[in-house]
């Protein structure tokens, strides 16, 4: 007979940082939105095959219990209705989120955690978790604001992947669930040396606008409350979210933009975005629950 499945959650990684707590709080929507759990999942590496000393292992189970009773105790002071579980399991923080994205809706994590703290690139845990998580992956920026409070723009970035689709699909769902304006952006670049031409670079974007108008046909006929408008950018797309750093409270991309992923996750775009609120969902249309 076989086993019944794990019902889904929404995975939170901690680890004892304030970015960890950010991304609980973050997380709670998502969960509360689906009537799922949030899981809480703290790892504890042994660092290696060798025994363990057991006052260390005390230590490390320690700090666990009290970097989980951190999040699960912000989470509960914003008296929002979410179930809130917690697993301190042995292993790899990396590994652990990725055998834990397999049943998830979804893993959040900190921009930023505590053996990885620099100001201009994002955690190797976060950036692991992009390539290897069986579900989409939310990267979170920003303060210690409980959930519900954010304000500003829902971004989201297409290109001709086939996770496109998918992608908008998952911005229109984002800013709805935030009561947020939604922003379709799409990235071209001119095939002419003369760069100034600013007819043709008029041209250019007025057709890229049109092509996106009709992607968000579908989505505004169907929601017609919803503010939706494209844009057009003529060349970089990290240009655009820096300018508006501030207005951006989410970015939704595809796992397989890879220029997209690497603008935003490498060291150019955590510099531009680090000082804002602007978290990153990476979306892939095969893992998708």
């Amino acid at each position: 007979m076989p086993e019944p499945s794990t019902p889904p959650s929404i995975i939170v990684g901690v680890d004892g940082s304030r970015g960890a707590v950010r991304a609980a709080l973050w997380a709670i929507d998502e969960a509360v939105s689906r009537d799922i759990p949030l899981r809480l999942v703290c790892a504890i590496d042994a660092g290696g095959a060798d025994p363990v000393d057991p006052q260390d292992e005390a230590s490390q189970l320690a700090s666990a219990e009290l970097a989980v009773r951190h999040a699960a105790g912000a989470i509960e002071a914003t008296e929002r209705p979410v179930k809130v579980e917690i697993d301190i399991v042995p292993g790899r923080p990396i590994a652990t989120l990725v055998g834990a994205s397999r049943t998830a809706a979804m893993v959040c994590v900190g921009a930023l955690g505590l053996k990885h703290f620099h100001h201009d690139r994002i955690g190797s845990t976060a950036t692991a978790l992009v390539t290897s998580a069986h579900c989409p992956v939310a990267i979170v920026r920003g303060s210690d604001r409980a959930a519900g409070s954010e304000e500003g723009w829902v971004v989201v970035e297409l290109d001709d992947s086939p996770d496109s689709a998918a992608v908008l699909q998952s911005g229109v769902q984002e800013a709805r669930l935030r009561k947020a304006p939604l922003r379709v952006l799409s990235s071209w670049q001119s095939r002419y040396t003369d760069v100034h031409d600013s007819h043709a670079v008029s041209d250019g974007n007025r057709m890229v606008r049109a092509q996106l108008d009709r992607r968000l046909s579908h989505w505004k006929h169907q929601y017609p409350d919803l503010d939706a408008r494209p844009v057009a950018i003529h060349g970089s797309v990290l240009n655009y979210l820096a300018k508006h750093g501030e207005e951006i409270q989410l970015v939704v991309v595809g796992a397989r933009n890879a220029h997209g992923v690497e603008e935003l996750l490498g060291p150019m775009g955590s510099a531009a975005l680090h000082n804002t609120e602007c978290s990153v969902l990476v979306v892939d249309r095969q893992r998708l629950l």
